[in-house]
């Protein structure tokens, strides 16, 4: 009888616990659903500093506070004589807790949440501050109103007490994971006037709302020793140019052309003088790419030294076109010193520069001297970058493909364009020629082919 029971009792077991794993199966998908994050929200600020508050004017719409439970009628009407409690607290738990201030590098810790208003999408108040402020301070929507509080967006009003209004403010908005994919909009009144406006992608980190000169440009050469770092089709071009010269002495108008160039068309660029169609970016990356496949080509069949900063004058024009893709994003963060900060994003690629060539010159002598002698090796490295550039150029050449190709139309714009092109190209054309006499002034060209000579001698 005991043997019995416990046989039945184990059935029962199993039974129970095989129901509670399918019960578990049909829950996990409906739970996972209510807390999924929305795959991308826009999240727009004001900020301005006034006498002795700082005031912070932030939309965010409300399908990303997924977590918070709103008092709802019928289908799921937002009731919004009921939501204030709920609301206040989606506001705290997602907005001012995640949205840090400083003021001359000291976090503003004493904030107040002023009000909260649910706005319909069609609202179109944060155009400017002052309309912005009018619709967060006027009374909340009426019960009457059909909005389903996954549609509608969420008003904040916040501020801060500051000692001064022109103090140095800065923002670390961690707000990114609203969403798969947040942008945020934000734009800082100064007590001037004049408007900062941001426009970042997730978590930017500390941003300096009007930076000094010297903070701009301390940002902007750490913006651009980490880009050269970074960009390996950068990198494999200055590979193709130090493999047949490897010191420094012959590579000085190699790389001196290169960096000119490439400053020419950045700062060109910067000033509007690149086009802004969706087809320019894959040309650039994909004539990125042949500049590589040409420099390792031309190190197998033997290149011309006497002639190689020439190209790498040419290519670098096209190089710089690909340095102002990420310059032009972060621009924003320049404030009111757009100059300076080209001027300091260049002198960042060029450390990165020149960090790697004091750490590839020794390599590649190095390997020519211990291990494989310099005519072949010089070759079997060239060959490896070219296969990669090539199926690099392959590939951007097919999305460059997907674009197409309009004729311009022949109006008062396009002379004023063709005209300041004209303007670049004589640009352009004088600094080849003062660049080739200075050169030749200082004997590097003949310098250079006598060395690479040497060499080929030497192998």
């Amino acid at each position: 009888m005991t043997i019995f029971s416990v046989k039945i009792s184990s059935i029962l077991s199993k039974r129970i616990a095989t129901t509670c794993l399918f019960l578990m199966a049909l829950l996990v998908p409906v739970l996972s659903s209510a807390h999924d994050i929305p795959s991308r929200v826009t999240v727009y600020a004001f900020v301005k500093p006034e006498g002795n508050q700082l005031t912070a004017l932030i939309r965010v719409p409300m399908e990303a506070f997924n977590e918070i439970s709103f008092p709802l009628r019928g289908p799921g009407y937002l009731q919004f004589s009921e939501a204030e409690f709920a609301l206040n607290d989606a506001a705290r738990v997602y907005i001012t807790e995640s949205i840090h201030f400083y003021e001359n590098g000291e976090e503003l810790t004493e904030k107040q949440l002023e009000t909260v208003r649910v706005s319909l999408p069609s609202n179109r108040s944060f155009t400017t501050y002052d309309e912005a402020l009018e619709n967060i301070l006027s009374p909340r929507l009426e019960d009457s109103v059909d909005l389903f509080w996954r549609q509608g967006v969420l008003d904040v009003m916040v501020t801060y007490p500051i000692s001064s209004d022109e103090s140095e403010f800065s923002v670390n908005p961690e707000i990114g994971t609203l969403s798969n994919q947040t942008t945020t909009v934000l734009r800082f009144l100064l007590p001037s006037g004049a408007e900062r406006v941001f426009n970042y992608l997730g978590n930017p980190g500390v941003v300096l709302l009007d930076p000094r000169w010297y903070q701009a440009a301390l940002r902007f050469v750490n913006m651009g020793f980490e880009h050269i770092l970074e960009g390996l089709d950068h990198l494999l071009f200055l590979f193709c140019l130090v493999i047949p010269l490897r010191s420094m002495r012959a590579l000085i108008p190699v790389i001196s052309s290169f960096t000119i160039a490439h400053s020419i068309t950045l700062i060109s660029s910067a000033f509007g003088m690149a086009p802004n169609s969706l087809w320019f970016p894959p040309l650039i990356e994909t004539l990125i790419a042949l500049s590589i496949v040409y420099m390792a080509f031309e190190n197998i069949v033997g290149a011309k030294l006497q002639h190689r900063w020439v190209a790498a004058f040419g290519f670098g024009l096209i190089h710089g076109f690909g340095f102002s893709f990420l310059f032009s994003d972060t621009l924003q963060f320049a404030g009111g010193h757009l100059f300076s900060s080209l001027l300091a994003f260049n002198v960042g690629v060029e450390l990165g520069q020149i960090l790697v060539l004091i750490l590839v010159i020794p390599l590649l002598n190095i390997l020519f001297r211990f291990f494989v002698q310099e005519r072949i090796g010089s070759i079997l490295l060239s060959a490896l970058l070219a296969h990669s550039a090539w199926h690099w150029m392959l590939d951007r050449g097919a999305s460059l493909t997907q674009f197409q190709m309009q004729m311009p139309i022949i109006d008062t714009i396009f002379f004023a364009g063709l005209m300041r092109w004209g303007m670049l190209l004589i640009l352009i054309g004088l600094v080849l020629w003062g660049m080739y006499e200075l050169f030749r002034r200082f004997s590097l060209v003949e310098n250079m082919t006598t060395y690479g000579a040497s060499r080929d001698a030497k192998s």
